[in-house]
């Protein structure tokens, strides 16, 4: 059976724009108010939730950050054909 895990990301072009989102975070910033502002994936109007998938269904390096890095802290920059992602994962079963 597939692990599932549940996360946000914050997509963009550069690794420079994904360090700089990722020092507002660590500011205080919103994590959601964020990639409604700058993520370039559809998700970004939800406040970058990907909702739940199984591992295995996102690009490699991601699906590696999500089910092998912590919950609940800000991972990143990934880079993945997409571009560079921050990722926060919500939870992991």
């Amino acid at each position: 059976m597939a692990r599932k895990a549940a996360a946000l990301h914050i997509l963009v072009k550069t690794e420079q724009e994904c360090l700089a989102l990722k020092q507002k975070l660590a500011q205080g910033a919103s994590f959601q108010q964020l990639a409604k502002k700058h993520s370039l994936c559809p998700s970004g109007k939800r406040g970058g939730d990907l909702g739940e998938f199984a591992q295995g269904d996102m690009a490699p390096a991601f699906d590696k950050a999500v089910f092998k890095g912590p919950e609940l802290e800000v991972q990143g920059p990934v880079k993945t054909g997409f571009g560079y992602h921050l990722i926060k994962v919500l939870y992991k079963r």
